[in-house]
């Protein structure tokens, strides 16, 4: 049974990364697209909205492996095995 949650706890960071990472520079982009339709911006809307939504990608990203990199280190044991070559 500890295998299914694993694997369900994987399939959700999987998930939430890819749609932190995509969701901000779609978002953008399509919203940039929508402002210069509306109100006859020139093309640097275009490209002003694509460089605001990799830097959202970019921040998403970054948090999203925080959060797995803290998720893995809580597992750790506060004792680790002591190793052949480690031995006291």
């Amino acid at each position: 049974m500890k295998g299914w949650y694993d694997a369900a706890r994987h399939l959700v960071w999987v998930t939430q990364f890819g749609l932190s990472v995509c969701m901000p520079l779609l978002l953008c982009t399509a919203g940039s697209v929508w402002l210069r339709q509306t109100f006859s911006l020139g093309g640097w809307a275009v490209l002003a909205g694509v460089l605001l939504g990799v830097l959202g990608a970019v921040g998403g990203m970054r948090a999203s492996l925080r959060a797995m990199n803290r998720q893995g280190k809580s597992k750790l044991p506060e004792n680790p095995p002591v190793f052949f070559d480690r031995h006291r």
